[in-house]
């Protein structure tokens, strides 16, 4: 996809953007303030506490520490990426939950919920992270799950948005030449910067869960607030900020016989 490329895509891109940083989807809206309370209100913490609780994803682990700090009985943060897994165990000490808080890239350890913030559309293959889960989760259990923006929100490009619909304007080529002029890991597709984009869109992620070991027990496209005139059923991959859903594990037949 992508309309514009070649090395007239690149030249367009820097002289839009010569610094390399877009300057949108930095977090803001969370300064001195409780992501995870943000997204899903007070009542999250009674649902989490004393719970066993993954955060698939934790990144640095403010978000696992967050939950540990509200009361849940164990809190396993995963990531791949060992570096931020390092910073998450420091943070942890420091704020005096690290006996309740482990951190790693992988577990054997059951679940009661899973948590997944602003991951489904960075992970590689999304199927096979939903099979990972379900293996993870106790089969009372639920995944909570919140993601975006999705790739035909104005941003879903996250670093490659310059303005509003960059990354479907300019090809993919053309959008890792011109960051190849600030970066220097080699990447080549937009799978292989750090933090990796997969292109997600609503729709796709529906498959994905239709396809899987789970089902959703609730599932909301978020309207962007500003269009939310425009938001239904046909412009949600345009016009939603974030998918927030619950998935269940999918309940098997018994066989009678």
């Amino acid at each position: 996809m992508g309309i514009i490329g070649g090395k007239i895509g690149s030249r367009l891109l820097h002289s839009i953007c010569p610094t390399g940083e877009a300057g949108y989807l930095t977090g803001e809206a969370y300064r001195d303030r409780s992501k995870i309370e943000v997204l899903f209100g007070s009542r999250i913490w009674g649902e989490l506490a004393g719970k066993v609780v993954i955060d698939f994803g934790c990144g640095r682990g403010e978000e696992a520490i967050d939950i540990a700090k509200h009361g849940a009985q164990t809190v396993i943060g995963l990531d791949l990426r060992e570096r931020l897994l390092v910073q998450a165990q420091l943070t942890a000490r420091r704020e005096g939950v690290s006996e309740r808080c482990i951190f790693g890239t992988k577990t054997d350890e059951k679940a009661d919920v899973i948590m997944s913030l602003d991951a489904f559309e960075h992970f590689e293959d999304p199927a096979e992270i939903l099979r990972i889960m379900r293996g993870l989760l106790k089969d009372e259990g639920r995944v909570i799950t919140m993601f975006g923006p999705t790739w035909f929100h104005p941003l879903g490009g996250h670093q490659f948005s310059v303005f509003p619909w960059a990354h479907l304007i300019f090809s993919e080529h053309a959008l890792i030449s011109w960051r190849s002029n600030f970066k220097s890991d080699n990447a080549t597709r937009f799978n292989e910067v750090e933090g990796g984009l997969n292109q997600m869109t609503i729709r796709r992620f529906e498959q994905i869960v239709a396809a899987s070991d789970f089902q959703f027990e609730s599932f909301e496209a978020v309207p962007i607030r500003r269009t939310r005139l425009l938001h239904n059923r046909f412009t949600r991959e345009f016009f939603s900020s974030m998918v927030h859903c619950r998935l269940a594990p999918r309940k098997r037949l018994q066989s009678r016989f």
